[in-house]
């Protein structure tokens, strides 16, 4: 609901049932010039055509409006917004998401493990809580593409943009939490965690994995993997992005979750195994929940101004009335 910022403004709109009165009783009578040439006894002038007198009718409305218009619009309506401002810290998330060629497997709700993986993040992370969300990149190498931060815009770009085959066709998972614990290791958020998204085993890059989960314990770091995919023959469709030439076919699918397991395990959070959409999404939010901390905030009011828009609308109401009297119908006054 509006709020109006001169609200004695409204008493104009008085002024319709005031002037609907006057003319009903007679005391005022819409101005008129005749040309008599003799005693007249008829009917006034009314409209025959069903089509003028329609718009004769829709003239007048459209005035009543403008009017209605203007009369808001003086009142200078304003709609306030309450938003929450976190003034202290929340979580710091880095999800460290496996984009090598397997992860166009598509067995994941008719979608690519990679689709599924990024639909399942957006619908996870919160518009405004307060937390820093990062993204990290691996493949046969590992690349940060945006540290933990509250910009949710820049957070989903770099994730929406993420492309299988980038970074090589391996799975260095030492080398993607190695990049994301040095990255969080300097952070000052209560709490900071990593959550691992990978279809496959480590076999690529000189970090083993157990190392990069120590590195992470050490600093405090929570880590959370989910492996995803189905076991058996799975369909596969992929672009390489240097050739552009397109490989389809089926991916003989199945790795060994030890190595996953142990990874969770080291880093003193959990393993999760995925094979459908809601498996994924209770995967992560169990792990984003789990590692929420308490924030102090306060709440902003924002006024967002309708007077401009108001009175457009309330001018073009005017100048379409008048259109219709004075092109269409001919009236003079």
């Amino acid at each position: 609901m509006p709020v109006f910022l001169h609200p004695e403004a409204l008493f104009l709109l008085l002024l319709i049932p005031g002037l609907y009165l006057l003319r009903r009783t007679g005391v005022f009578k819409q101005p008129a010039f005749p040309l008599i040439l003799s005693d007249w006894g008829g009917d006034s002038f009314s409209w025959k055509q069903p089509l003028l007198r329609c718009a004769s009718v829709l003239s007048s409305g459209l005035f009543t409006a403008g009017f209605l218009c203007l009369v808001v619009a003086l009142g200078d309506p304003v709609f306030i917004k309450q938003e929450r401002v976190y003034t202290s810290r929340g979580t710091d998330i880095l999800f460290v998401i496996d984009t090598s060629p397997s992860m166009t497997a598509r067995d994941i709700a008719g979608m690519s493990r990679l689709e599924a993986a990024k639909q399942a993040v957006h619908l996870l992370v919160p518009d405004a809580d307060g937390s820093g969300f990062g993204l990290v990149a691996l493949a046969s190498e590992a690349a940060l593409t945006v540290p933990p931060t509250t910009d949710r815009d820049a957070f989903f770009s770099q994730l929406d943009g993420l492309t299988p085959g980038t970074l090589g066709d391996g799975t260095a998972l030492g080398a993607g939490l190695t990049t994301a614990a040095y990255h969080l290791a300097a952070s000052a958020a209560p709490k900071k965690c990593i959550v691992l998204i990978t279809d496959g085993e480590n076999n690529a890059g000189a970090v083993h994995p157990a190392t990069a989960a120590r590195l992470a314990a050490e600093n405090g770091i929570t880590i959370y993997v989910l492996g995803i995919g189905t076991s058996g023959s799975v369909p596969i469709e992929y672009v390489d992005p240097v050739s552009g030439k397109v490989y389809t076919g089926y991916l003989d699918s199945h790795f060994d979750t030890s190595g996953l397991e142990e990874i969770a395990e080291i880093g003193g959070g959990q393993y999760f195994g995925v094979e459908t959409a809601a498996d994924l999404s209770a995967a992560l939010s169990v792990a984003t929940s789990r590692e929420q901390t308490v924030q102090t905030f306060y709440m902003k009011s924002t006024k967002e101004s309708c007077y401009d828009t108001i009175l457009l609308v309330g001018v073009i109401c005017f100048a379409a009335a008048w259109i219709l009297r004075r092109l269409y119908l001919g009236e003079l006054f």
